[in-house]
């Protein structure tokens, strides 16, 4: 499976369990915050909607809750995206994910971005926010640039995928991420990591979170590697 060997326990700290697919109910939402206790996964991510149900189910647990916002286009005002943040961590939620405005950076808007980062840095008010970059859409240095932009906001993770685009995480995206973040910022691997495998590899390359809705699977996979 590689040169890197975790225990289950130690992966599941490394697992944000995610959904964030429209058609979620609350029967998934409340499954969903069921496996990420008994798995003692790091977090559950869901919606702004659901986020008030998983931080009830989850109360009693370390398992911390994540939201999104601007999901998944990142185009939203920055108002709308600060409205979100302020929301999410009203009803409980203690981190946000935070989709960067791809077009912006395109246009090397880095003006705005930068203080559009930083206002919702500020609605966190201290809380940790993650600023997803949806790496498919971006040139190598696009990537270097938002990373440089998420540090300077005063951001605490970069985020690769929203897995709604046309491709999710990959090795090389995250050890670029990590290099130019440097050691102490976080790196989020996000978008098509459904096994032990891949899990590993992410992490191996510098992530230190992996955004996933398959960390049952994941965890399975280290129990019974093939």
């Amino acid at each position: 499976m590689g040169s890197l060997a975790l225990t289950p326990d130690q992966i599941a700290a490394y697992i944000d369990h995610t959904l964030l697919r429209a058609d979620a109910t609350a029967a998934d939402i409340t499954k969903l915050c069921s496996e990420a206790r008994a798995y003692s996964f790091c977090c559950v991510c869901v919606n702004g909607s659901w986020v008030r149900l998983a931080r009830g189910l989850l109360e009693a647990s370390s398992v911390k809750v994540a939201s999104a916002a601007g999901f998944p286009l990142g185009a939203a005002s920055t108002a709308a995206k600060c409205f979100e943040t302020k929301s999410a961590f009203d009803d409980g939620a203690q981190e946000i994910d935070v989709v960067l405005n791809v077009g912006r950076l395109k246009q090397q808007d880095d003006a705005y971005i930068l203080r559009e980062l930083r206002e919702i840095v500020r609605a966190a008010a201290g809380r940790a926010v993650k600023v997803l970059l949806e790496t498919c859409l971006l040139t190598r240095d696009e990537k270097v640039r938002a990373c440089l932009l998420a540090v300077d906001s005063g951001a605490h993770f970069v985020k690769t995928s929203t897995g709604f685009g046309s491709a999710g995480a990959t090795v090389e995206d995250v050890a670029l991420l990590r290099k130019t973040v440097g050691p102490e910022f976080g790196v989020k691997a996000s978008g098509g990591i459904r096994d032990a495998k891949t899990a590993l590899a992410m992490i191996e390359a510098g992530a230190s979170r992996i955004g996933t809705s398959a960390g049952v699977a994941i965890v399975k996979g280290i129990l019974s590697p093939d």
